[in-house]
């Protein structure tokens, strides 16, 4: 995974949070090669904003793909394994921020259900991980956007229970 996708402190320091209960990640595999990961975060969110307009929402964080296997529906799949895996957890909603310039991004998320929230744009920080284990913290303005989970119990009323 670290080979495909660089980023060994990244990893490590998710793999780390991921062990406390802080969130999980999700990696696409292609036989022994990583294509593309995401970090679900269900910790409280760090931006002040999130916490207020969103308590308890899950949030999708770092979703990648190398870059020769863009655009052939892996960042679809990934999405769609964390949304699945909240929806079976309880969640009702999940939250991303997405910058202001990665407009392929939020195209993507816009057809996949997620709408931008009415809260503004909300200052983050990008974590950028270096080569020499260093980290470096570059503010960053993102669009909020958010989506509803479909939740498929058992007793619904499809099923003429409940």
């Amino acid at each position: 995974m670290i080979r495909a996708l660089g980023q060994e402190p990244y990893f490590a320091d998710r793999l780390a949070l991921q062990d406390s209960g802080h969130g999980f990640l999700l990696v696409a595999w292609e036989a022994e090669r990583a294509l593309g990961d995401v970090y679900v975060w269900l910790a409280p969110a760090e931006e002040p904003e999130l916490r207020t307009h969103l308590p308890g929402v899950a949030l999708l964080t770092h979703l990648e793909v190398v870059p020769q296997r863009r655009n052939q529906g892996i960042g679809t799949e990934l999405l769609r394994a964390a949304e699945e895996r909240l929806t079976a957890m309880g969640h009702e909603q999940v939250a991303l921020g997405v910058g202001l310039d990665n407009p392929s991004a939020q195209r993507l998320y816009r057809r996949h259900g997620y709408e931008e929230w009415p809260h503004g744009k909300v200052g983050t920080t990008q974590v950028v991980y270096r080569a020499d284990g260093e980290r470096e913290l570059r503010p960053e303005l993102c669009r909020i956007m958010v989506r509803r989970l479909n939740h498929h119990h058992p007793h619904d009323r499809a099923t003429g229970q409940g």
